[in-house]
């Protein structure tokens, strides 16, 4: 590998988060396309090499992150959190304010049917959901959206590679009444 492909890989290893490809190449004093030829360089060397960890573009940014065919593996040997350590009650708060962010408690706790303090605050903890400011309504109440810490969990690049609601398998009018609800809660804060 070539030496800039090369310290793009160490910092890869070392960050805690994606790397921003503009701001290597500014860091570094290189042109943005060498630091996407950089990039190419070492995602190809761990492809071909056969490496337990990939290059992935999440969050913005591209990341070092376990090979697909060794997860397993490594949840059983980290016993770190994944998605299916979420309750289906985590999972559900955490989707709609992904789908619906910048979002308040109040609008979550209306499109899911019940409270949500708890889940809202459990999410927070885990670092999945962050508060984003207050709304500019009556007692300004507090806005929520989800992490970067969400979009590596999940392997997303942005919030825009959520698949759309169709893809559930839900009936139509389930459809159909999520998005009224979804409309509604936008409309409010609109005013």
């Amino acid at each position: 590998m070539h030496d800039l492909a090369r310290q793009l890989e160490a910092f890869l290893f070392l960050s805690p988060r994606p790397l921003d490809p503009a701001w290597a190449a500014a860091e570094l004093g290189v042109g943005a396309d060498e630091v996407a030829a950089a990039l190419a360089e070492v995602g190809a060397a761990l492809t071909e090499g056969g490496h337990g960890v990939e290059l992935r573009e999440v969050a913005g940014g591209w990341a070092l992150a376990v090979a697909a065919d060794c997860e397993e593996a490594v949840r059983r040997l980290a016993g770190g959190e994944r998605p299916d350590d979420l309750s289906p009650a985590l999972l559900e708060t955490l989707a709609v304010v992904a789908y619906l962010e910048p979002v308040t408690r109040a609008e979550v706790a209306e499109v899911r049917g019940v409270a949500s303090e708890w889940a809202l605050a459990a999410l927070e903890e885990r670092g999945l959901v962050e508060q984003r400011g207050r709304a500019d309504s009556p007692g300004a109440p507090i806005l929520y959206g989800t992490t970067e810490r969400f979009l590596r969990l999940f392997g997303l690049r942005s919030r825009a590679d959520l698949p759309p609601l169709e893809e559930f398998a839900l009936r139509a009018d389930e459809v159909e009444a999520i998005r009224a609800r979804l409309h509604a809660s936008a409309e409010r804060r609109r005013r």
